[in-house]
């Protein structure tokens, strides 16, 4: 269901309702009399459903529910979910919204399946995964805005710092933060380009990100793709260099995301708008370079990412150390665009596809469509005076491939090592 089906449903149920006193037993008699299609049909011949869709995104009421718990993966991906409780963001749009800090990303998904969060931090994977069924039971989840592009990197162990180029990879052990992360595809993707079989030439494991270093200095791990702070932090501790920025396998890709059930926007439409601002006006405000050292100090505390707030400086201001000896300035290490692209949740789905994570013919623009709900965010980013993209689909080149979107089951196709 898009955005613009689940608000025609939401306005058509209020009129109705309103028409029959709330009384929903009525209601249904008279649907099941007249048919639900001719009902709809009069419903819209009397009343400006367009309008009235409008005037309710235009004039978003009071929160119906305002005390919010939002989990969250302590990562600078998090950054604008974290920072927006410290820095009043939710508080600005109504809302009394706590952020809990989670181990891993197994830990958020089955929390927020079972309702201990409103919403959550998710990988921009995990709600596509998770309404199709892979890797957990199928809920319908919506993600309306990303959080971060770009942001991730390949560490290496200094063990191998003779072994920068991935032909020599054969046999190594390597870690991403859970199966459906852009971490795992990315790096799956660029061993691939190089010729190595992520499935038989070296171990992939799935770790979760606070427990990277520690792993990678006990030798459990050869190298990961890794969210940050812990690739600048395995530099920090001296144990780790950084191979590559992920922004060099595909520049702007997205990350992690806000994500909530299906039913979250539907039950409470105020809150969920509410929400949905807070997060793209904080998003927006960490987009901006000036702000990077303010909002590195306001995520580094214990209950937050429990970092040194260099650490964090580094990884959002873009001048870090690379661990073998140079200083990097890379403004765009990390950025921040809310904006849920079309385009990158079928890039994502042809991953899903190519490695064996979904089976079957896939109806890549439909599922991208229901999911990313970039319709909402670019209504949300108008309101707060920022510009949003007209179009929602745009081709990509990752390391020299063009893909394009309207293709999907092609570019699957056309590649030397997949499972599909």
């Amino acid at each position: 269901m898009s955005s613009d089906d689940m608000m025609e449903r939401a306005v058509e149920n209020a009129i109705v309702r309103s028409m029959f006193g709330q009384n929903d037993f009525s209601r249904r008699s008279f649907m099941g009399l007249v048919g639900g299609g001719t009902f709809a049909a009069a419903l819209a011949s009397v009343f400006p459903m367009d309008k009235a869709k409008a005037a309710i995104l235009d004039t978003l009421g009071t929160p119906e529910k305002t005390d919010l718990n939002i989990g969250f993966v302590p990562i600078t991906c998090a950054t604008p979910i974290i920072m927006a409780q410290p820095m009043g963001f939710y508080e600005k749009h109504g809302l009394n919204a706590q952020v809990i800090k989670t181990a891993g990303w197994a830990v958020a998904r089955d929390k927020s399946l079972n309702g201990e969060y409103d919403a959550s931090h998710m990988l921009t994977p995990m709600p596509l995964a998770m309404t199709l069924g892979a890797g957990s039971v199928a809920e319908p989840y919506i993600m309306p805005a990303v959080e971060n592009i770009n942001g991730q990197a390949i560490v290496l162990s200094n063990e191998h710092k003779d072994k920068r180029d991935p032909k020599d990879w054969k046999g190594f052990t390597f870690g991403v933060p859970f199966e459906y992360s852009m971490h795992n595809f990315l790096l799956r993707y660029y061993v691939a380009e190089h010729g190595i079989d992520p499935d038989t030439d070296i171990q992939i494991r799935v770790v979760p990100p606070p427990e990277m270093v520690a792993n990678l200095r006990a030798g459990n791990l050869d190298g990961y793709l890794s969210p940050d702070p812990f690739n600048q932090r395995a530099v920090w501790e001296g144990i780790g260099f950084i191979h590559t920025l992920t922004k060099d396998i595909w520049e702007g890709h997205p990350c992690c995301a806000f994500a909530c059930p299906l039913s979250f926007a539907e039950e409470l439409p105020n809150t969920y708008g509410a929400l949905l601002k807070s997060i793209v006006d904080a998003t927006q405000y960490a987009s901006n370079p000036e702000n990077r050292k303010e909002i590195s100090e306001a995520i580094a505390p214990t209950n937050y990412l429990n970092q040194p707030v260099p650490v964090i400086e580094q990884v959002l201001t873009g001048t870090y150390a690379d661990g073998l000896g140079e200083v990097k300035q890379v403004p765009d290490r990390i950025d921040f665009d809310p904006f849920p692209w079309h385009s990158m949740g079928v890039w994502i789905l042809t991953q899903m596809k190519r490695w064996g994570y979904i089976e079957g013919d896939v109806d890549y623009k439909t599922v991208a469509e229901e999911v990313y709900l970039a319709a909402d965010c670019a209504k949300i980013m108008q309101d707060l005076g920022y510009e949003a993209p007209e179009v929602t689909y745009e081709s990509y080149t990752i390391m020299g491939k063009t893909f394009d979107p309207a293709e999907p089951d092609a570019y699957v196709d056309s590649f030397a090592i997949k499972r599909a």
